[in-house]
């Protein structure tokens, strides 16, 4: 039996790759904590994306629509973001059936974890 590749896109199986991040390991750079973002969607985890969520940022709740099928995942450029930087940025586009979703996320650090900040939509 194969396992299925993690819901990112990377070859991994989810619990070697973004479901380790979901069980409590903290991401190690910005495009791993926006594929694990990712990920958490195509899970239906609205907890791990508000755990993960600047508090500046952070809305109260977050109802994620049960009906969205997310496909995929392509990143198309990141800046900064590694265990060097203090910000980065990860520009990505999500496929769901119906179309997609071309964002430049914005992550910072805080207490030394990576959390998304807010994004602007490209398309």
């Amino acid at each position: 039996m194969t396992t299925p590749s993690c819901p990112c896109g990377r070859s991994e199986a989810y619990d070697k790759c973004c479901g380790r991040f979901h069980a409590s390991a903290a991401a190690p750079t910005a495009e791993a904590l926006m594929r694990s973002r990712y990920s958490a969607f195509v899970k239906g985890d609205a907890g791990y994306l508000l755990r993960t969520w600047h508090p500046r940022t952070r809305p109260a709740r977050l109802d994620l629509d049960p009906g969205t099928r997310w496909t995929g995942l392509e990143i198309l450029d990141s800046t900064g973001g590694s265990a060097f930087h203090t910000t980065g940025t990860v520009t990505f586009r999500a496929s769901h059936r119906g179309g997609s979703l071309h964002e430049r996320s914005r992550f910072e650090r805080v207490d030394g974890a990576w959390v998304y900040v807010d994004g602007e939509f490209l398309d």
